[in-house]
């Protein structure tokens, strides 16, 4: 029997085997890594309508955009330094991905979605109960351990604290899942940043169907789950919110 033969065979046995083990575990199949999911491209501007210079974005500030929906709030964050990519995030269900990491000329700027993964506390105009915290904070981790970090997004709710370098993941509190992570294009010929999609667990049905009175009256909208369009405007946190919440 030739050698391609052999190939042949051993490829037919893989493919059956690979089939009987899902025929056997579907689940499995909704479980492998996946992209992010395409939403609308918006571009990130400023407060006067132009196009976010990412050098703007200064280290140890964070600032709020809406994505992929007018009442769905990011941070947008510049780490100072590159982040790379980043394998083993998963979804509450399960599902893996991989986060690509930091956009921006020196791939340092991140954006996530502001609701925490666990009961979806989110910045309002007039208070944040989740904030970037660039300077050291105390907090218990996983492990039940007390712990210090920095440059964390915290959520005073619950507790819950994700790194913004590690894709969003959970390094202590309650949460179940990482933060969403909002997929950043970076045009090096605009120098701008465009907004095109999302990575892991978002939770927009969840948060419309829990919140979507009090957020046609924050908004003063009456279409909640409508689009941001081409263009979504960047603000400091500190001017979003009158009252950012420290624990």
């Amino acid at each position: 029997m030739s050698d391609s033969e052999l190939d042949r065979r051993g490829f037919l046995k893989l493919c059956a085997a690979t089939g009987a083990l899902v025929a056997a575990r579907p689940e499995i199949l909704g479980r492998q890594a996946s992209a992010a999911t395409p939403m609308t491209a918006s571009r990130l501007v400023d407060t006067g309508g132009n196009p976010l210079d990412p050098s703007d974005l200064e280290v140890g500030k964070s600032y709020v955009f809406h994505y992929p929906f007018v009442t769905t709030p990011c941070f947008l964050i510049n780490l100072g330094e590159p982040v790379g990519p980043v394998a083993g995030l998963e979804t509450e269900d399960g599902a893996r991905y991989e986060w690509p990491g930091g956009c921006g000329p020196n791939r340092s700027v991140v954006a996530f979605s502001a609701i925490c993964a666990h009961k979806m506390s989110y910045p309002t105009k007039t208070v944040s109960f989740i904030n970037y915290r660039h300077e050291p904070v105390n907090f218990v981790d996983a492990k039940k351990q007390d712990a210090q970090r920095e440059h964390v997004i915290y959520c005073c709710s619950e507790r819950s604290v994700y790194d913004p370098a590690q894709g969003g993941r959970v390094l202590g509190g309650p949460a179940p899942q990482t933060l969403a992570a909002v997929d950043l294009r970076f045009d090096e010929d605009t120098n701008s940043l465009t907004a095109t999609g999302t990575f892991g667990g978002e939770m927009f049905r969840k948060f419309f169907d829990t919140y979507a009175f009090q957020l046609s009256m924050q908004h003063r909208i009456s279409d909640v789950k409508a689009g941001v369009g081409d263009t979504t405007t960047v603000f400091p946190s500190e001017e979003y919110s009158q009252n950012l919440r420290v624990c």
